[in-house]
């Protein structure tokens, strides 16, 4: 048999820290009748496959726990995440195994290594990337399939399948159709097709086995067929040569666009690759993570659907791709966001809304599926997401910031894009007075946020820099004026003497983690008093015992539950430290949460201070967002630092330009 084009076995990141439970664990696969997954796995169980229009997750023991084709938002057709009888798809070993796995080389290809009393068993798991994928083609051309591929590497094993299709979130139990190499599965919006050497049966859950010696394998290919799309089981020839264009293709991918060389580099880089994987290549749209309804606390009801493209994250990630992969999707992105914005012709005077769907959809009305028990019994189970119809005032400035920083990257804009830029700027100008919902998209009465303020500042400055650019000469004095209010509003308003530190809202004296951003986007310097005495207040009142950040003191949403601590907000506190000078403290940060990641080196939304448990959708973008940029802060600092000793001179700070110029 021959070898997986371009396969190589490496191990995780140093930094993803492996779970004990990995490591040598044995573990038994359930026989064909168990009840499978009436208990909910931890999240750091699972592994992501994406072919950048859809994904997957994968759990240790090889099942397949969630999908959804063709699209990242698209209905599942494993939810086996999110109730136990929604659906999934396992290829193991039978009896006792030990596991351990890792991505092949620097791609999103996953290997999984099986090892029993008898022999070892890999699968190779993958999101089908199709043709003319290399470099920044990646994913355009995608066929929507998921390949697996097992082989034994050693003596001998009986290998298990079990199929059990459960299309729209778990709600339809299809019937599976026997076929030439073999089963066809149609539902409403499409079929699903099962390509697999080994007989499988059942009506509507399919199971299988099949025995391996040593250079035998076995491929496998679940394809997504839409309704009138031409309907062909995949050969063992056509699922190696698929497999062999997606390792090439991320394998090019990382080539031409993984530059970086500082501090953990190969934690920044599997960061970079992560963050392409949650990117919609069709348009350019980034999700905020691949999943809906993973709880922020088990048993709670902040369980929110993150699969549209959020705004700000959107600008978070291209700020984080600058530095970890240098990919030239910022000029699709920000025309696609021009587009779509302009296309709204929004009658209140914004130029856009907080999230999007992944094709430009707007609105994304939230239902809740009552028939799912929810992640570990947490309900209700949302899809849609009703922030789209909140105001939130910093994407102004997030996405201008982005255009700031990439402006070498973006060339000569077109005239969608300029007026787009420039109406962000007015609408900052025009709005920051008003209250909003807030970063964290709280559920309540609208208030006077601090980080909203500080957003529109950033928008106006970033403006006034572009100006330029933008063919905006005329607006610069307005934009300057108001610019200048916004400073003093924030210095006279947003400082609480009580608290003694930058507060969450104007007039409040509660602590909000989003202040440690004034440092970050320039506003305050690393050398302010207040700078100082903000980040210490967020290291004393909101880091836990487990010395991690949590989001703020305290917010009336009206919602129950509370949550663990956020992994963004731990990363901007080694990113300030690293401005500040603090070199020793910022790394000690920056590794605390690096290594709340998984053995594959994926970051949750949060940790539960308590367990170390991760908490929220996964992986998510913002959390390897930060990670990025901490790195590269860190990196920067210590070499300004190092270049000043190696002149002789004291150490000096000077006004903080944040992550403008990676």
């Amino acid at each position: 048999m021959s070898e997986i084009p371009g396969s190589t076995w490496t191990p995780a990141p140093a930094l993803a820290s492996p779970s004990p439970a990995l490591n040598g664990r044995p573990a038994r696969s359930p026989a064909p009748s168990a009840a499978v997954g009436t208990e909910a796995r931890p999240i750091a169980d699972y592994a992501l496959l994406s072919d950048c229009q859809g994904a997957a997750l994968v759990a240790r023991d090889g099942s397949v726990d969630w999908l959804c084709l063709p699209r990242f938002d698209a209905a599942s057709v494993f939810a086996r995440l999110l109730d136990s009888a929604a659906g999934h798809w396992w290829i193991r070993p039978v009896g006792v195994f030990t596991v351990r796995r890792a991505y092949v080389d620097t791609t999103m290809v996953l290997r999984t290594e099986f090892r029993t009393d008898t022999g070892t068993v890999q699968v190779t798991d993958a999101l089908a990337v199709g043709p003319n994928a290399s470099g920044r083609a990646l994913g355009r051309e995608a066929p929507h399939a998921l390949l697996r591929v097992v082989e034994c590497t050693e003596g001998s094993a009986r290998v298990a399948v079990e199929f059990a299709p459960r299309p729209d979130y778990g709600a339809f139990r299809p019937i599976l159709t026997p076929a030439d190499g073999g089963l066809l599965c149609p539902f409403g919006s499409g079929s699903l097709l099962l390509s697999s050497p080994v007989r499988l049966e059942g009506r509507t859950t399919a199971r299988g086995q099949v025995a391996l010696s040593a250079g035998e394998r076995a491929g496998f290919a679940l394809q997504y067929v839409p309704v009138g799309g031409r309907r062909r089981l995949w050969g063992q020839k056509d699922i190696d040569r698929a497999l062999g264009t997606t390792l090439d293709a991320w394998g090019s991918w990382a080539a031409l666009n993984q530059r970086y060389e500082g501090p953990w580099r190969d934690a920044v880089h599997l960061s970079g690759r992560v963050l392409q994987a949650l990117t919609f290549a069709p348009t350019g749209a980034v999700v905020a993570a691949p999943t809906t309804s993973l709880p922020e606390a088990v048993g709670g009801e902040r369980n929110w659907d993150y699969r549209f493209s959020w705004v700000r994250d959107a600008s978070f990630t291209l700020h984080a791709l600058s530095v970890a992969a240098c990919p030239g999707e910022a000029e699709a992105f920000f025309t696609w966001m021009a587009r779509t914005a302009s296309a709204e012709g929004p009658a209140d005077g914004n130029p856009l809304q907080v999230l999007y769907g992944v094709g430009g959809e707007r609105v994304l009305t939230e239902r809740t599926l009552d028939h799912l028990t929810g992640w570990g019994g947490s309900r209700p189970v949302r899809v849609g997401n009703d922030a789209w119809r909140q105001r939130q005032l910093d994407i102004y400035g997030e996405l201008l910031d982005a255009a700031y920083r990439l402006r070498g990257r973006l060339g000569r804009l077109d005239g969608y894009s300029r007026r787009f830029l420039v109406s962000l700027a007015d609408a900052a100008a025009a709005h920051w007075r008003e209250p909003d919902h807030g970063i964290w998209e709280v559920r309540g009465r609208p208030q006077h946020f601090v980080y909203s303020k500080l957003m529109c500042w950033v928008a106006l400055d970033r403006a006034i820099a572009l100006a330029d650019e933008l063919d905006a000469a005329a607006q610069v004095p307005g934009w300057t004026s108001a610019r200048a209010e916004i400073r003093a509003a924030i210095e006279e308003r947003g400082w609480s003497r009580r608290a003694g530190a930058y507060s969450q809202a104007f007039g409040s004296d509660l602590l909000d983690a989003s202040a440690l951003m004034l440092p970050i986007t320039g506003f305050t310097s690393p050398d302010d008093p207040r700078t100082w005495a903000t980040v210490a207040a967020v290291r004393e009142r909101l880091t836990g015992p487990s010395g991690l950040v949590h989001r703020y003191q305290r917010v009336d949403d009206g919602l129950v539950g509370e949550e663990g601590a956020f992994l963004m907000c731990s990363f901007w506190l080694a990113q300030s430290l690293a401005l500040m000078g603090n070199m020793a403290e910022a790394r000690e940060a920056f590794e605390r949460a690096a290594a709340c990641a998984n053995d594959v080196g994926l970051l949750a939304e949060e940790v539960d201070p308590a367990d170390g448990q991760l908490l929220g959708n996964f992986p998510q973008a913002l959390s390897h967002i930060g990670l990025v940029n901490a790195a590269w802060a860190i990196g920067q600092a210590e070499a300004a630092a190092g270049g000043r000793e190696a002149a002789g001179s004291t150490p000096a700070t000077s006004r903080c330009q944040g992550l403008r110029d990676p």
